[in-house]
C-alpha cells in the first residue's frame, strides 16, 4: 500500500524508529540513518545473541542501514540530499540539536516542501520542558498510568515493556498516513507532526480525566479491578494457573452468574444492575474467585466458553506462541537472517485484504546499505564514498 513512499529514519531507540517500522511493513522504502561508530543504541539494548541485539533485529525489519555522521557538515549535507528525495522524515533528536545541525523541519522543508516530518520527543516541541531529554518511563509516570497501576497498598507500577513508546509510535504512524493523504489527495503540502511520550498514553486514560473533571474523583490503585465494571480481575485456578475475566458488558456479567451456578445473583437487583454490582464489587469478586479456585484452568475455561463469558487464560510466552488461535492467524512469523540463522518475530498487526503487510528481512548490519543508497540514490561514485569513509563521515 505504501509502495513509492520513501521514509528517512534518522531516529534512535524505540518510539520514533517504530513509526518507520510500521510504514516499512506495508511497502515504504525505509532508509535508516545511523552514526558510523556504534549506530542506533538499540543495537546493544536488551537481550543479545552472539553480540547481535534481538530487539534491533525486529524493530529494524525491512530497513536499509546507511551510516552518516550528522555531527559533521558533510554528513548533514548528505542527509539534506536524502530528505530532498524522501516523503517522510522520522526524528527524535532534541529540537535545539537539530536546529544546530540544520536538520530541523524548517531547514528540511527548504529543500523539500512536500516533506512530512514526524518529530517524537519526551515532552513535545513546545513548552518549558521541550529541550529536556525524556524516555518512555517518564511518559508512563507523567501520563497518570503508573499512579493507577498496581496493588492498593503497593507502589506506582511501571510496565516491563515499551508502553509509552509503543502508544506514541502508533499515534505518530497514523498521523503520518493522514498527512500523506492530506498532501497527495488534497494538495496540502508537507507538514510537521509533533508527538511526545506523555500525551498519547494520557489520551488512553480518559476515564480518570472525566471522573476528575465532572465528579472530583482522583483514582487510586486497585490492583486488577476497575471502577467501571464487575467482575473484572484475574483469578487463580486449582492447578495454580490464572485466568482473566471482564464483565464490561451488562449481559456478559449476568452470564457469569449463570455459568457458576448463581442464577440467584442475576435475579438480585443489587447484582443485576451495573451500578449495583460496582457498589458490591468486592463481593462479586469473591464469589467468582471462590468458584474458579475449586477448578483447574481447563475446566473453568470450558464452562465460561460454553456460556459465552468473556474470559481468557493468562499466558506466559511459551503458552502465547503455542495458542491455536494465534497460530491459525500467523501472529508470529519465522524470518531467515544471515546473522542469527532465523528468528521468530511478530507479524504486522493490521490484516489488510488487498495489500497485506510483510516482513522481508530483519534488521541489517550497521551501514550494510551505505554504498547502495549513496551511490544509487545520490549518484556518488565509489571514490567519493571511499573518501567519505576515510574522513569518518560514513
Amino acid at each position: 500500500m505504501l509502495s513509492g513512499i520513501r521514509v528517512l529514519d534518522m531516529a534512535t531507540l524505540a518510539a520514533a524508529p517504530l513509526v518507520a517500522t510500521y510504514l516499512g511493513e506495508f511497502g515504504a522504502d525505509v532508509i535508516k540513518v545511523e552514526q558510523p561508530r556504534g549506530g542506533d543504541p538499540i543495537r546493544t539494548w536488551g537481550s543479545q545473541r552472539d553480540g547481535v541485539g534481538l530487539m534491533w533485529k525486529s524493530v529494524s525489519r525491512n530497513k536499509r542501514s546507511v551510516t552518516l555522521d550528522l555531527r559533521q557538515e558533510q554528513g548533514q549535507a548528505l542527509l539534506r540530499r536524502l530528505a530532498e528525495q524522501s516523503d517522510v522524515v522520522v526524528a527524535n533528536t532534541r529540537p535545539q540539536t537539530l536546529r544546530g545541525w540544520g536538520l530541523d523541519y524548517q531547514a528540511l522543508r527548504a529543500v523539500n516542501d512536500r516533506l512530512v516530518m514526524v518529530h517524537i520527543t519526551g515532552f513535545g516541541l513546545t513548552g518549558p520542558k521541550s529541550e529536556q531529554p525524556g524516555f518512555g518511563t517518564l511518559g508512563e509516570a507523567m501520563s497518570g498510568f503508573a499512579h493507577i497501576t498496581g496493588e492498593a497498598d503497593g507502589p506506582p507500577t511501571l510496565p516491563p515493556f515499551m508502553l509509552a513508546d509503543g502508544v506514541a509510535s502508533l499515534n505518530a504512524a497514523y498521523a503520518v498516513a493522514m498527512a500523506l493523504y492530506h498532501r497527495d489527495v488534497h494538495g496540502g503540502g508537507g507538514q510537521l507532526i509533533d508527538v511526545n511520550l506523555i500525551d498519547p498514553l494520557a489520551r488512553l486514560l480518559e476515564q480518570t480525566l472525566l471522573g476528575y473533571d465532572q465528579l472530583g474523583i482522583v483514582p487510586t490503585r486497585a490492583g486488577n479491578r476497575w471502577d467501571i465494571s464487575a467482575p473484572r480481575n484475574t483469578y487463580r485456578t486449582s492447578d495454580g494457573r490464572w485466568l482473566a475475566m471482564s464483565g464490561s458488558s451488562p449481559t456478559i456479567a449476568l452470564r457469569v452468574f449463570h455459568a457458576i451456578g448463581r442464577a440467584d445473583l442475576a435475579a438480585d437487583v443489587d447484582f443485576a444492575d451495573p451500578q449495583g454490582r460496582l457498589a458490591r464489587a468486592a463481593e462479586v469478586d469473591q464469589v467468582v474467585a471462590d468458584w474458579i479456585a475449586q477448578r483447574p484452568l481447563a475446566e473453568a475455561m470450558d464452562v465460561f466458553e460454553r456460556n459465552q463469558v468473556a474470559a481468557a487464560p493468562v499466558y506466559d510466552i511459551t503458552q502465547l506462541v503455542a495458542d491455536p488461535q494465534l497460530t491459525h492467524r500467523e501472529v508470529f512469523v519465522r524470518i531467515p537472517d544471515d546473522e542469527l540463522g532465523a528468528m521468530t518475530v511478530q507479524a504486522p498487526v493490521a490484516r489488510c485484504s488487498g495489500a497485506p503487510g510483510y516482513v522481508e528481512h530483519l534488521g541489517p548490519r550497521l551501514g550494510q546499505h551505505t554504498d547502495e543508497v549513496l551511490g544509487g540514490l545520490l549518484g556518488l561514485t565509489s571514490n567519493e564514498i571511499d573518501g567519505l569513509r576515510a574522513a569518518g563521515v560514513v
